[in-house]
Order: structure tokens, then sequence, then C-alpha cells
């Protein structure tokens, strides 16, 4: 790859993305990115007992369902790249530890999944990975618990409060969207969620 300046990298085998896959909550659902998610599930707990471990499910099914629809198998994937809101990135951690794959940790808040994606491009570009997962996720209960209080607290929320956003919707050409739309009161029977992911491989696209 090609330096220029300080902050600008040039790829000589430009990644792409192979795969992508968005698995959204029922607040998500009925904003106006809700038709182009892969998967939306209503129930907050996704069948689990905490909100953190629900949170891991929806990003170990989103990181499913990129590498099912790319045509890459688990093999030929050699590094994960993702993060969450958590302390020690728990989320992520526990996440993907069922795909027994080395897992490097990105925090970066709402910026965590464009990271992602410049670490997974910068390891395929270089040879140093094959294919590359990035992938992040956010549960608006459980960010509530690290930075403000638990729902179960049952604090009174102030009119300026938003909610934790950090949605995104990547595409197979590597734009992201980002929706900071969502606002509201406090969802406490539902929540917002999501787990957003997409991988990275060295094929040079038709349309490059």
């Amino acid at each position: 790859m090609k330096r220029i300046g300080n902050r600008t990298l040039i790829f000589e085998n430009t990644p792409v993305i192979k795969g992508y896959a968005s698995v959204a909550g029922k607040k998500e659902y009925e904003g106006p990115l809700g038709k182009f998610f892969d998967r939306i599930i209503f129930d907050p707990y996704n069948g689990m007992e905490t909100f953190e471990d629900a949170e891991s499910s929806f990003q170990a099914e989103a990181v499913s369902l990129a590498i099912e629809k790319s045509g890459v198998t688990t093999d030929e994937i050699d590094y994960i790249f993702a993060g969450d809101l958590l302390n020690q990135c728990t989320g992520s951690s526990f996440g993907i530890r069922d795909f027994q794959l080395p897992f490097l940790g990105q925090y970066g808040a709402c910026s965590t999944m464009g990271q992602g994606l410049i670490m997974s491009a910068v390891f395929t570009d270089s040879g140093a990975a094959r294919n590359a997962v990035c992938a992040t996720s956010s549960h608006f209960c459980a960010a509530e618990r690290q930075y403000r209080f638990p729902l179960e607290y049952g604090s009174v929320r102030t009119p300026t409060a938003q909610w934790t956003v950090t949605q995104r919707c990547i595409n197979s050409r590597g734009y992201s969207r980002k929706n900071n739309g969502l606002s509201g009161h406090r969802p406490k029977q539902y929540g917002r969620r999501h787990g957003t992911c997409c991988g990275y491989n060295r094929t040079i696209p038709d349309w490059f």
C-alpha cells in the first residue's frame, strides 16, 4: 500500500466487502431504515438473562449472517475486528468466542465500525489476512447501565437526554450511512439494540 501525507493510504489490492448483515430491534425497525435490516428481533433479551448477553447474541447472529452471505467459510477467515460500548469489549468477546478466530478488540465508541473497517482493509491488503471480519454492536439497555443509570433503577429521564445510537448500515461498496435521527422517550418495554457486521477480502470487484 502507498502512503500519502500523514493520514491517507492507497491500497494496491482494493479490499471489498464480500458479505454484510445487520440485526436490529423493534425501534430500529420502526425507523426509516427498517426495511433494510437482515433480521429484526423484538425481544430485548433475545432469550437471554441479561441485556449484555442479549447484545452478544445479536452480534454473533450478525457475524454468522455476514459469513453465510459472503460465501466464505470460517476456515478462510483469519481475524475478527469487533467492539462495543461495554468495558473490555465484553459484548464482542462473548459474542464471537464460539467462532474460535483471532480477535482484535476495537473501541472507538461511535467510530468503532469505521475503525474496524480500516483495520480489516489494511490487514487484507497487506496480506496479513486472507479474509477478515469487522463487527460492532450496542444495546440501549446495556449502554444505559454502563453510562447512566440501569433501567431497573427507575430514574427520571431528562428532557434533553438522548438514546445511545451507533447504528450503521454497510453496503457492498463500503459506503456507510449513519442514522442519528432516532430520539424519544425511554423505551423500557423494548430498548434499542443491534449488531452489524461485514467481511473483507482481497478480490478486486468488477465495478472498480
